[in-house]
């Protein structure tokens, strides 16, 4: 049985600093915006990636995770579920870490995948709610 609790833990406190943000945008009204706000105040690096390829928060966007020049180390999904599975795919093939779906993004069969890749995943939960919690 996958240990989901555990793996919060490590995605949080070891698996790197470096989140590729999938679907933030320079919209300050959206989740995400206010999600990558928190994980900068927690230490982490954040990297936008929307196809507008926006700055925000002070970083570099890019359209797409293949785009991204560096390493990432957790890929963090705030598109529909129906587009989630791609995203996990492209983080497996990007060599990211971990892989996490926001609250709402639901998607078992590429949870599946992307664990039977050798990756953390989580699914339905947000950092900014679990990262206080570990601190």
């Amino acid at each position: 049985m996958y240990d989901e609790e555990a793996a919060i833990r490590r995605i949080l406190t070891e698996r790197g600093g470096t989140w590729a943000v999938v679907g933030l945008s320079g919209n300050s009204a959206r989740p995400a915006y206010r999600v990558a706000q928190v994980l900068q105040r927690y230490g982490k690096r954040i990297v936008p990636v929307h196809p507008k390829a926006e700055t925000v928060h002070g970083e570099q966007g890019y359209a797409s995770l293949a785009d991204i020049p560096f390493d990432v180390d957790v890929v963090d999904v705030f598109v529909n579920s129906s587009l989630a599975g791609a995203v996990a795919d492209e983080a497996v093939a990007k060599g990211a870490k971990a892989v996490w779906f926001q609250l709402g993004v639901v998607d078992e069969d590429a949870c599946a995948r992307t664990r039977a890749a050798g990756l953390d995943m989580v699914m339905d939960r947000c950092p900014a709610i679990e990262i206080p919690r570990l601190t």
